[in-house]
């Protein structure tokens, strides 16, 4: 992988990371168009880099909230942070056992399955559908609330599945405020990610045999791109503005099942 694949990797992470079109769906896709040849396995670390870049541009634009919730921990009592971070854990379980039980299966699909994105980007739009039309939505985050989430994060893991978009749908449909929905979407993720990060440090993923300039470049790219995402998206969702998402989602996923019906 040159440096300018890496950045367009890098920039279509940091977009799509955030707004609800599946990231790593766009990667895949973007990895089919620039002809990408990497084994699986490298494949898969170049989108786990580039989601690192984007759970740090997260940590910024939410870190008021993190700190208050930090500082909420270490009072040492049952507070509406010690709740919140209780309810982020739960929903981060039902990720956290695909990942570790599943995650060879998982890793083979990260090499330019386009069917397979296709028809989860198709389902990536009908969800956002179904959240857009929602009219009820005015309560908080509640524990079971948080578990079902977390499941929808866990099949989101799938590419195409926009993780944020099932996530923030989720939510949505189930009468959680639109603007709380995002909140806890964007956090929920961080946690997972950074894991993600360390388990692969320890099993030695990080060697030398990977490419560091493209992947620094990427991870770059995606950081910038990603606050600039984030910060928007939170925006579009207070607006209900998903329908345009659902769309283009329906679209790129039209086309890719063409392509490789085609190929």
């Amino acid at each position: 992988m040159n440096i300018f694949e890496a950045i367009v990797l890098g920039i279509i992470q940091g977009l799509t990371e955030f707004l609800p079109v599946s990231s790593s769906g766009h990667l895949e896709l973007a990895k089919v168009i620039l002809g990408d040849t990497s084994v699986a396995e490298e494949s898969m670390m170049m989108t786990v880099v580039l989601h690192f870049a984007t759970a740090l541009s997260t940590v910024v634009i939410f870190r008021k909230d993190i700190l208050e919730i930090l500082k909420g921990l270490f009072q040492f009592k049952w507070n509406e942070q010690t709740q919140f971070s209780i309810k982020i854990v739960l929903s981060m379980i039902p990720a956290a056992f695909v990942g570790v039980f599943l995650n060879d299966q998982i890793e083979q699909l990260f090499g330019g399955a386009v069917l397979l994105v296709g028809c989860m980007l198709l389902v990536t739009a009908v969800l956002l559908i179904l959240a857009d039309k929602a009219k009820n939505t005015s309560k908080s985050v509640g524990y079971k609330e948080a578990i079902i989430i977390g499941i929808a994060q866990a099949i989101a893991i799938l590419p195409g599945i926009s993780r944020s978009g099932a996530t923030i749908s989720t939510s949505v449909l189930l009468g959680i405020d639109r603007e709380k929905s995002a909140r806890f979407s964007f956090l929920m993720v961080v946690p997972l990610i950074f894991g993600k990060i360390a388990k692969d440090i320890l099993d030695g993923a990080f060697s030398s045999t990977f490419e560091v300039v493209p992947m620094t470049v990427g991870f770059v790219a995606a950081f910038v791109t990603g606050m600039v995402a984030c910060t928007w998206m939170i925006s579009l969702v207070k607006k209900s503005k998903l329908m345009y998402f659902s769309i283009w989602c329906a679209s790129v996923g039209t086309i890719a099942i063409i392509y490789s019906i085609l190929n």
